[in-house]
């Protein structure tokens, strides 16, 4: 019984100091969680801070010349000098890379030697960023120059490698575009000093020495180019006994700095002097015109005119200076009386609109008959670039002239039908030139009502026909054909009807020639003396028809 009951009491012991190491190894492995996740939070709170401290850090870059040349440089110096290609000298790149950033740089390394030490900032960066710093210092004759990034300062900065070469492609292709572009490129700060230039601006500027290639610092700035431009300017560059040289020059805002570039602009002078030199060549042979000319554009608005346009329409030329549209000359000129007059506005309206539409479409002439007498021909042709052109032409003498021929051609033609003896002449090519109404009333042909053309020989077969047969035929093709001095000559044919006709041919100027044909009857009624006429026409010479045999 005792001994059940010290077995049950070293059970329950047992039991206890389990239960004790259980809890006691908990509560350690508790305390461990918990100092390893105030670690973790720990660790969170400083990474921020931590980022920086396992980075290496930059080296300064820093230089070391005697005079201009190089004697020692550290490795980010070194990269500074190969990553600034101006210049084929160490001191000719450097100075190209901190000339444009540090303002009064060559001033304060000349007096470099005097001063000991010299320390200059850097214009601001964009965004608050701090500005670089140069330490210039003169130890024993050599000047050190320590270059120092404030932002950078104390810390280095890791690139991969992918990413720096991209970095060094881009900016490879960059300047490769820069140095051969054609035009002139510079930047400019805000005291207008060029802290930049492309390699063609370097050229021009004659900033590139040519027996080394070094770069002439300060760069000169070649053009004056005011602010508030507002737009691209033309400017002449060019020393007195040289080629002047023409460029348009733009300029673009670029913080307080500014990118200007100068394209070259020579090409474009020539041609618009020459475009210049040939419309006063024009303007000069258009003065001398009889003809009226005005030229409009394709916003049909007067451009271009003569002063014969101001004699002819009598229209002010200050009213043609002012360079009216199309629509108000014509107002003006209907105003005037100078067209044709219209029967009412509207239809006025559309018949010019029908005359700018065909002008601009094509060749359109026009006849104006004017209410003062005069005849006006109008011509419109299209212009390139939908411009138009008009011309403005009196042809009042020429009309007037034409009519005086026109009515001479009548009344000569009158004159030969009241004739008794059918006539018709011929040309030196054969072709029938005229007859009159006893020709056609003899022959049965009326050469006026054919439309195709009648020759001699076309007549000699119709006079053949109605005749009884004759060797006159013959001689008449013959004498039609002569173009040797010819004589007149004439002979008797009886036609199939048995009237007799007498036939003449005469030579006439130029080659021509005339056959006349009269019945004998009445030729002797015209040999007849003539009854006694009016009074007035009392002992007057009446001719009589001479020359047949």
């Amino acid at each position: 019984m005792l001994a059940e009951t010290k077995q049950g009491t070293a059970g329950t012991m047992s039991e206890s100091w389990m239960l004790a190491l259980i809890i006691a190894a908990t509560s350690v492995g508790s305390a461990w969680v918990a100092l390893l996740l105030i670690s973790l939070r720990y660790e969170r709170s400083r990474a921020p801070g931590l980022a920086n401290f396992g980075h290496p850090t930059l080296e300064q870059a820093i230089f070391l010349f005697d005079n201009e040349l190089l004697l020692d440089a550290t490795q980010s110096a070194r990269a500074l000098l190969d990553a600034t290609p101006a210049g084929d000298n160490d001191w000719a790149r450097l100075s190209a890379f901190l000339a444009p950033r540090f303002e009064g740089f060559a001033t304060a390394l000349a007096g470099l030697a005097e001063a000991g030490r010299v320390e200059l900032s850097a214009r601001p960066r964009p965004e608050g960023e701090a500005a670089l710093r140069l330490i210039a210092e003169d130890v024993s004759g050599l000047a050190r120059l320590t270059l120092i990034d404030p932002e950078a300062e104390g810390r280095g900065v890791l690139v991969d490698g992918l990413s720096q070469s991209a970095l060094e492609d881009e900016l490879g292709q960059l300047r490769a575009v820069a140095d051969h572009a054609p035009v002139l490129a510079w930047r400019e700060d805000a005291a207008a000093a060029v802290i930049w230039a492309n390699r063609a601006y370097m050229l021009r500027a004659d900033a590139l020495e040519s027996e080394d290639g070094a770069l002439v610092w300060p760069l000169p700035r070649l053009f004056e180019t005011p602010a508030n431009a507002g737009g691209p300017r033309r400017l002449c560059l060019g020393a007195s006994g040289e080629k002047p040289g023409w460029y348009d020059v733009h300029r673009f805002a670029l913080g307080d700095d500014a990118l200007c570039f100068a394209v070259p602009a020579d090409s474009a002078v020539r041609a618009e002097r020459a475009l210049r030199d040939f419309v006063q060549t024009l303007t000069k042979t258009f003065a001398d015109l009889p003809i009226g000319l005005a030229i409009f554009d394709r916003q049909r608005q007067l451009q271009l005119f003569n002063p014969a346009l101001i004699d002819l329409t009598q229209l002010g030329a200050e009213f043609l200076s002012a360079r009216p549209t199309l629509y108000a000359l014509l107002d003006r000129l209907r105003e005037a009386r100078m067209m044709p007059e219209p029967k009412d506005y509207r239809s006025w309206r559309q018949r010019m609109t029908a005359l700018e539409q065909a002008a601009a479409a094509g060749h359109h002439v026009e006849t104006w008959s004017l209410p003062g007498g005069q005849t006006y021909r109008v011509t419109g042709r299209p212009h390139p670039d939908g411009a138009v052109a008009f011309l403005f032409e009196d042809i009042s003498s020429e009309v007037s002239l034409t009519r005086r021929f026109r009515a001479d051609l009548e009344l000569g033609q009158t004159v030969l039908d009241a004739m008794h003896e059918a006539v018709a002449v011929f040309l030196p090519s054969g072709d029938l030139a005229t007859s009159n109404a006893a020709y056609a009333r003899l022959w049965g042909v009326d050469p006026a009502a054919t439309l195709g053309r009648v020759t001699l020989l076309d007549s000699v077969r119709v006079w053949q026909a109605r005749a009884k047969t004759s060797a006159i035929w013959a001689d008449v093709r013959e004498f039609g054909s002569r173009i040797d001095a010819r004589a007149e000559w004439s002979k008797e044919v009886r036609l199939e009807d048995g009237q007799r006709l007498v036939c003449r041919f005469a030579p006439l100027p130029a080659g021509a020639m005339l056959a006349g044909f009269t019945p004998l009857a009445v030729e002797a009624a015209t040999r007849r003396p003539p009854k006694a006429g009016p009074s007035l026409l009392r002992g007057a010479e009446i001719p009589t028809l001479q020359g047949h045999a």
